[in-house]
């Protein structure tokens, strides 16, 4: 059985997807403890950002498998895929949509989400700077920066393309 899944752009100041968008973080927090972000900020962040979506449609309508909202300035405020779609390449398509629309790439990872650091490092992603107590609970993160090495850029829109 096929899954058709269709790109969504979601413009500054739109809701759609914002309540899906919350519910998919959250499910993600319960089950890694990361994205532990609340309500109120999430949903003022996902309302300033343009959001990349995936969307996949069954019998109960629309559903969301992944999204990546991000700042004006190319700065990723949250970057999420459903567990069930994981290792399929949405992570990374996503991605690949925010480094075709900015000249720079950049976002936080919490310092102990290996799992984020790897998907990031893979990407071609480098630790700019360690930042201690930079989460509301005091966790650390790393700021990252996608690579200005033009093979990780084609690469990146040679992946999205595909």
């Amino acid at each position: 059985m096929s899954v058709n899944i269709d790109t969504r752009v979601v413009g500054p100041g739109d809701n759609r997807y914002v309540e899906e968008a919350w519910q998919l973080k959250e499910r993600i927090r319960q089950r890694e403890g990361v994205l532990k972000q609340r309500r109120g900020f999430f949903t003022d962040a996902y309302r300033r950002s343009t959001v990349y979506c995936y969307v996949t449609e069954d019998d109960d309508g629309e559903r969301l498998v992944g999204f990546a909202a991000v700042r004006r300035d190319g700065y990723i405020l949250f970057l999420a895929v459903a567990p069930e779609f994981r290792g399929e390449g949405f992570g990374q398509r996503l991605v690949a949509k925010v480094a075709d629309n900015h000249a720079s790439v950049t976002c936080h990872a919490r310092t102990t989400n290996e799992n984020a650091l790897d998907f990031y490092r893979h990407l071609g992603f480098a630790v700019e700077r360690r930042i201690d107590n930079y989460y509301e609970d005091s966790g650390d993160a790393f700021y990252l920066r996608l690579g200005e090495e033009e093979s990780i850029a084609k690469r990146l829109s040679d992946f999205m393309r595909n």
